[in-house]
């Protein structure tokens, strides 16, 4: 039954991004949909790209194993929308960019700081794409006994299919419908879960279990506190710096409505975020012995219902996890191809295609190569490199003229090479034990402040590298809507 879900939800996906391939027509279409899409369409895209396995399966696996306290995970990952809203995304849009590379050229004047943003873009795509093969893996395995390898060769292609056929056009379409599907795969399970609860008596928790369950985030190792607020960090400052979140407000026809945009994705995230710690509080009640693992969001169900009905829910919530696997890996395959095919291969829709299959092929292969972590760890890992780089770029970049090319290289080499190091470090040959352990694990809260230092002080000490054109440039990024004025909009190549 199970089965039969993931099939469904894939076919689903496929006829979707079918249906996007009637409006695709020109390039422009596949790189940011002719800049047509709307605030409710594109929030509902970004909470379906967003919401990866890390939101669906790994918030309630982190909270039935280590409880209430990592209830400030979701609230980061939605608060760093609150920072994007303020800070970034209307000037983003207005600057007329369509990649973070882009974005950074125009700023800064410079070649050589769109070809560092590129590889940066790249790398935080691809670590934040191999997390999402593997779970596809794991649950597919968890469900079916399938190999764990042909879970997230599965979703690899589902999404290369859907991208290749009608780009940004498609995948609008695709990942608005996930959204809608991932919100009721949790939401229907989760009624009659409680149902049963309150039918059992509405049981809590023992005392004893209550008390051990209020652990911090790195439970029997030291450094603990600064783990959790590293990470916060990290999930706060991240979501500024991630390519597939950022290139959705490029989409939208201007300003206003890319602040339009980040007001409703924060009221859909937030909605979607209780759902998770319900199943991870219930999982803590009736499951215990789940703690440790990502499954208990797909296991709950059968534990606590059984039977048919047991079975179409666990159904639903396999769906609504493939769903998330598939909404994510398209919009951060959307992300890296843009940059691969402009910056690499010459631009046009050919190049696109083909950096597609490029996008999509590395992080699969090291997928099923690297050692299996913990989705949300690994996904945090994402978002310390983007805190550590693009965060910096662009509120400096948007706020500050005085950023000069140099100061700008300088921090995206420290901050972004830094953290890129720790990340891998921790994938291939941690954990460590100590105070370098802690750092390594969780690295955005020293790396951070370095990218933000070297940038400002390698500014101050180079003022004759500020961009002739700055002026001209921070207008654009700042003058409102109603005013007449050429954004000078990018245009794809080709």
């Amino acid at each position: 039954m199970s089965l039969t879900a993931v099939v469904i939800v894939m076919v689903a996906a496929v006829l979707i991004g079918a249906f996007g391939i009637r409006f695709s027509r020109t390039t422009s279409d596949f790189y940011v949909a002719s800049r047509t899409v709307s605030p409710l369409w594109n929030a509902s895209a970004i909470g379906g790209e967003y919401l990866s396995g890390a939101s669906f399966l790994g918030i309630a696996g982190l909270i039935l194993t280590y409880g209430i306290d990592m209830l400030w995970l979701p609230v980061g990952w939605t608060g760093g929308y609150l920072v994007l809203l303020v800070l970034v995304s209307a000037p983003l849009r207005r600057s007329g960019a369509y990649t973070l590379p882009d974005f950074a050229e125009a700023r800064l004047e410079s070649v050589a700081v769109r070809r560092t943003a590129g590889v940066l873009v790249v790398l935080i795509g691809w670590l934040y794409l191999m997390p999402q093969f593997q779970s596809a893996g794991l649950v597919l395995r968890t469900v079916t006994g399938a190999p764990v390898w042909a879970g997230g060769l599965l979703v690899a292609l589902v999404v290369a299919v859907n991208v290749l056929s009608g780009g940004m056009r498609s995948i609008t379409f695709v990942q608005a419908f996930q959204y809608w599907l991932k919100l009721t795969a949790l939401a229907l399970p989760l009624i009659f879960l409680l149902l049963v609860w309150r039918h059992d008596g509405s049981p809590g928790l023992a005392a004893q279990d209550a008390l051990t369950w209020q652990v911090p985030l790195s439970s029997g190792k030291e450094y603990g506190l600064y783990s959790t607020y590293s990470l916060i960090l990290a999930t706060f400052l991240g979501t500024m710096g991630l390519p597939h979140v950022l290139v959705r407000f490029y989409t939208n026809p201007d300003g206003r409505a890319a602040r339009r945009t980040t007001l409703v994705v924060l009221s859909l995230l937030g909605a979607f975020y209780l759902l998770p710690a319900a199943y991870g509080w219930l999982g803590r009640v009736y499951a215990p012995q789940l703690a440790g693992t990502d499954a208990v969001v797909l296991e709950l169900p059968g534990v606590m219902i059984g039977g048919t009905l047991g079975d179409l829910l666990t159904a639903l919530v396999t769906a609504g996890a493939f769903a998330a696997f598939l909404s994510t890996s398209s919009g951060l395959t959307v992300s890296v191809a843009g940059v691969i095919a402009q910056d690499l291969l010459g631009g046009g829709v050919r190049s696109f295609r083909i950096a597609t299959l490029l996008a999509v092929a590395v992080p699969l292969g090291l997928a099923l190569w690297a050692r299996a972590l913990p989705v949300a760890d690994v996904v945090g890992l994402a978002f310390a490199v983007a805190a550590s780089s693009f965060c910096p770029l662009l509120v400096l970049g948007i706020w500050w003229r005085r950023l000069t090319t140099t100061g700008a290289l300088a921090g995206l080499f420290a901050g972004g090479g830094l953290a890129c190091a720790a990340v891998l470090a921790t994938i291939i040959g941690g954990p460590y034990d100590g105070v370098a352990g802690a750092l390594v694990a969780q690295p955005a809260a020293w790396s951070v402040p370095i990218a933000f230092t070297v940038m400002v002080a390698v500014s101050f000490l180079t003022p004759h590298r500020v961009p002739p054109g700055v002026g001209r440039t921070m207008v654009r990024l700042h003058t409102p809507e109603d005013l007449d004025l050429d954004r000078g909009d990018w245009r794809p190549k080709g």
